[in-house]
């Protein structure tokens, strides 16, 4: 043994003979790095008034607080010294808060020995990693994670050859790391060792599939890759997911990354995977199964579909599992049972079909439970309610059914209850008001009846009973649950005088929806004064009011209002305006409409996103201050007396979707500057006093399904530059002063989704639009596996209306069918016959053509229109027999065909047996029930009769004389009388009559015999 070793070997003779010996005698620590120590922690400061979690605020608590002069560095908490030569090999801050810039030449680079560097969980004011990094060659730990360390990582970090663990993660929005492929691809050449790469939250982008697939130069050693929220694109090398001792891999929230799951290979050793995010194509392979180990399967949001496989129930070891946000589909099988160690189970928002299996009594340790937004049907199994760690249950958004459990021993521990959208019935059970941890209770939109009981628990802050058949009165516990911030009480049926006042004793509530009940009877007018200092969101829809809150005028934050359906009347007060304009800075949603509000229109603030006064007496001029409401979704000012022009910035609202100012007193031209990539989906500016042409701009409202520019003045051709528009479902231009022939041809499916198609009451000419006709794609596929009633925009603020007449009468349809189609080119001038394209509309449902000019017979195609319920052909110029083969049309309840030169027998049977006289009168040559005008055979006799036809009939010889002769009396008699009385009304009108029944025969005779010389 050396003599230089000789002083160390005595040292640890003492230490093992004597372990309280003082640690003064092991060698102290490197005076170059105890220098560099000093000055790189003088360098910094503390943040104690952000510290992180795992910190104390004590200034005495951060570890640099013993790195002090004069000491040995050895000795200071977080530092790890080499017990031979009293180096820093080891260095540790993490979670230190030290606040200030990492210098490029920081005295920590000068520590050439350190093998582990932690510099986690601190605040590094956004300084690059620099290069100085790739010069601590022995480095085989490195974490700067979460540190406020920006700009692009170094090429020089790939100098650390020896790295076994490297940490860069971080997730600050403001702040974040890059790494280039370069550097990327140097990295992973050169650390060979690597066991754990995490880099959640750094950029990385710009790594594409090539330089991805690197990492199989790591499969002798990779155990941990961790690459979340990175920015990766393109495919995923399904190698990565085959690395042979790979047991940790989170990828997940790359949208842009892509992939298949492996059908074989996989890493056996996998414990934890998750891939959320990640657009995988296909389904979940049986071969998943292999996983035997695997602890944690995170899918969210992957776009797998297909059914689960079977041999997903023999990883028994799962403790959680997450498949959320997926197109799975088929039945949770009572196999389920064989992971009894789940800690979270979460199948939300897929297809999943079936009753959930009652096999939760084994299940000790569930915490999270989630299946809603599924198809699930049948009772909720009653071994959930049994578990003593559950705390997360959801199962709104499915078909259950039957009655809430009423007995439980357990769940103690549930804070949330979600139940919320099914079909359950009963009362609710009296556990659900004593819970001790229970915060969320979401019992809306189900069939719930009884009464509301009294509340025990205090711990409630979101409680939702909306949307049920609730009786009994107001419960007044529940003014006891002073923690509660979400209060939803809408449509119930429960009854009783409620103070609002009352309300205000939440001092937290921020969102309370009392709407739409209409046995409660709510005192809003107090002699207290009272305000709800912290309301965001209120909605008072059908309460009965009759003015304007007072206590809104305190309120500070709202966001959203609604208030509509009252009976508020007299003009908005001024206080309100001037909140909308300068104190409600965060307002989003006001609805007023359906009062009776007078005077000048309220201005929308900045930032506003639906607005709505519609059906009220608001009168005046739109102001041009509306330009600053550019945020606008939805714009509805209907059923107003407002008057003055469009202002023409509403043209170029970025992401208005409704706009909609139908039955006022506006005047002028639609606004001309649509702007391109506009959001418009329905623009209704019917029942004004609009004039101009149509702005060509509209054709860039490439999203827009509803267009009714009905009952203005409107003077201009048809606008054929709108079949572009592929998303166009309703177009209704009815009552204006279009004209000139309708043709569709520039596109190559014109109009494809229309469904309602309104012109009538113009003037446009030539025949009638086959080429259009021909392209409505919509009208033609009947959708035969729709069940249920299904409405246009169904999940918004607004309902889609048009007004339209139906079976002979105008009728406003407040909201759309999506069933619903109607073709109406009445009252205009067209000429020339049906063209028979008409008759492969398979789902038309209405068509009116009447008062035009339109000639010719009813095409037998029309027989097809199978779901056909009014026809209306009257006041036009049609000719020849009624089709049989109309009676067909099992549907039809109106039909109206007046007014026009058919002729033979009415046809009979079926729908035909119900229409009266009304529907063919003005048909002279028409006969057969329901006309009293029977078809007798017998008056039709042929040109050549012979004798004693004549004598048979009873119109021989004798009958002519005798009948001659009482003629010839009658007239005579009938002479004398208009000689002395003067000419009888009756009389001219038979004559008349008889004189018009001959001239339209001998019209008919000339029209066929030019027909037959043709």
């Amino acid at each position: 043994m050396g003599w230089f070793l000789l002083p160390y070997f005595i040292q640890c003779l003492l230490l093992l003979l004597f372990p309280s010996y003082s640690c003064s005698l092991l060698p102290l620590c490197n005076h170059d790095d105890n220098s560099a120590l000093l000055q790189f922690k003088n360098s910094f400061a503390l943040d104690t008034y952000h510290p992180f979690p795992s910190s104390s605020s004590s200034l005495s608590s951060y570890k640099t607080a013993s790195w002090k002069n004069g000491t040995d560095c050895c000795q200071w908490d977080g530092i790890t010294c080499d017990a031979m030569s009293g180096h820093v090999i080891g260095l540790d801050l993490s979670c230190n808060n030290l606040v200030g810039e990492f210098h490029p030449n920081s005295t920590i680079f000068k520590l050439k020995h350190l093998q582990q560097l932690n510099l986690a969980f601190n605040n590094f004011s956004g300084s690059s990693i620099y290069s100085g990094i790739g010069d601590l060659v022995k480095l085989t730990h490195l974490n700067l994670s979460h540190s406020s360390l920006s700009g692009d990582i170094p090429s020089t970090i790939s100098h650390l050859s020896n790295l076994i663990s490297l940490d860069l993660s971080d997730y600050s929005r403001e702040i974040s790391k890059r790494v280039g492929p370069s550097t990327w691809k140097k990295l992973i050449l050169n650390a060979t060792h690597l066991r754990e790469l995490v880099m959640d939250g750094v950029d990385m982008s710009s790594i594409r599939e090539s330089s991805l697939s690197l990492l199989m130069n790591l499969s002798s050693s990779l155990v941990s890759l961790s690459l979340r929220d990175t920015g990766l694109q393109g495919n995923l090398p399904t190698d990565i997911l085959c690395l042979p001792y790979l047991q940790e891999l989170w990828l997940s929230g790359n949208e842009k990354l892509r992939g298949q799951l492996p059908k074989s290979n996989w890493s056996t050793h996998l414990r934890y995977l998750d891939l959320s995010s990640i657009a995988f194509s296909g389904e979940i392979p049986s071969s998943i199964g292999h996983l035997k180990s695997l602890n944690t399967l995170g899918l969210t949001g992957c776009n797998l579909h297909g059914s689960l496989p079977l041999s997903l129930w023999n990883l028994t070891q799962l403790t959680f599992l997450s498949l959320p946000y997926n197109n799975l589909n088929g039945e949770i099988p009572s196999l389920l049972s064989n992971l009894k160690h789940l800690t979270s189970f979460d199948l939300q928002s897929n297809n999943f079909t079936g009753h959930i299996p009652d096999v939760f009594a084994m299940f000790i340790n569930l915490e999270f439970f989630s299946l809603s937004s599924n198809n699930l049907t049948g009772q909720i199994p009653s071994s959930l309610f049994n578990l003593t760690q559950l705390s997360h249950l959801d199962l709104a958004n499915n078909k259950l059914v039957g009655p809430i459990p009423s007995k439980i021993t357990k769940l103690s521990k549930l804070s949330l209850l979600a139940l919320a959208f099914n079909m359950l019935n009963g009362t609710i059970p009296h556990w659900c008001y004593s819970l001790p941890l229970l915060t969320e209770l979401d019992l809306n939109d189900n069939q719930l009846t009884g009464s509301i009981s009294e509340f025990s628990t205090y711990s409630l802050k979101y409680l939702f009973f909306s949307n049920n058949k609730l009786q009994g009165n107001f419960p007044n516990s529940i003014f006891d649950l002073e923690n509660i911030t979400d209060l939803g009480l809408s449509s119930t049926e429960l009854s009783g005088l409620v103070d609002f006042h009352r309300f205000s004793k939440f001092k937290n509530l921020i969102f309370l929806d009392l709407s739409h009940n209409s046995f409660l009877s709510i005192n809003f007018h107090s002699s207290v004064d009272y305000f709800l200092s912290n309301i965001d969101v209120l909605y008072l829809s059908s309460c009965n009011m009759s003015t304007f809150p007072k206590f809104l005028e305190r309120v500070q934050n709202l966001q959203e209002l609604d208030l509509s359906n009252n009976k508020i009347h007299g003009k908005i007060p001024k206080w309100f305006n001037e909140k909308l304009l300068l104190s409600w800075k965060d307002i989003q949603y006001i609805d007023l409409s359906f009062n009776m509000l007078q005077g000048d229109l309220p201005i929308p603030p900045y930032g506003i996103q639906f607005f709505s006064v519609s059906n009220n007496n608001l009168t005046g001029d739109i102001s041009s201050t509306i330009c600053n409401a550019s945020s606008l979704y939805v714009l509805n000012l209907a059923h107003n007396n407002l008057s003055g022009m469009i202002p023409q910035c509403l043209g170029t609202f970025p992401y208005l979707s409704v706009l909609d100012l139908q039955m006022n007193n506006l005047h002028g031209r639609i606004p001309r500057n649509f702007s391109k990539g506009n959001a418009f989906q329905t623009i209704k500016l019917n029942g004004n006093r609009l004039e101009g042409p149509l702005p060509e701009s509209l054709a860039y409202c490439t999203f827009l399904q509803v267009l009714d520019l009905g009952d203005n003045n409107i003077e201009d051709t048809f606008p054929s530059w709108l079949e572009t528009l592929q998303e166009l479902q309703v177009l209704s231009l009815r009552s204006n002063k279009l004209h000139g022939v309708i043709t569709c041809s520039s596109t190559k499916h014109p109009f494809p989704k229309l469904r309602i198609f309104d012109v009538s009451n113009n003037k446009f000419s030539g025949p009638l639009p086959a080429s259009c006709i021909k392209n409505f794609q919509r009208m033609m596929n009947v959708n035969e596996g729709q069940t249920g009633l299904k409405y246009m925009n169904p999940n918004t603020f607004y309902n889609d209306s048009v007004v339209v007449i139906m079976k002979g009468q105008y009728m406003e349809l407040v909201r759309i069918l999506t069933t619903f189609t109607t073709i109406d080119l009445s009252n205009n001038m067209f000429e020339g016959e049906i063209p028979s394209v008409v008759g492969e509309l398979n789902s038309l449902k209405g068509l009116n053509l009447s008062h035009n000019g339109i000639t010719g017979t009813i095409p037998q195609s029309l027989s097809n229109l199978r779901n056909l319920e009014w026809l209306d052909l009257s006041w036009n110029q049609l000719t020849g027999e009624i089709p049989t083969d109309l009676t067909n049309l099992n549907f039809l309840e109106f039909l109206n065909l007046s007014q026009n030169q058919f002729e033979g027998i009415i046809p009979t049977g079926r729908q035909f047996n119900t229409f009266e006289n009304d529907s063919y009168e003005g048909n002279p040559l028409l006969c057969g029930l329901p006309l009293t005008k029977s078809c007798n055979k017998d008056e039709e006799l042929p040109p050549h009769s012979t004798f004693d036809h004549e004598e048979e009939s009873g119109f021989g010889w004798k009958a002519v004389v005798v009948g001659y002769a009482c003629g010839m009396v009658f007239g005579m008699l009938l002479g004398c009388n208009v000689f002395i009385t003067g000419k009888p009304q009756w009389l001219a009108r038979l004559f008349e009559g008889m004189l018009n029944e001959r001239l339209k025969r001998t019209n008919n005779r000339a029209r066929a015999n030019r027909g037959g010389r043709n």
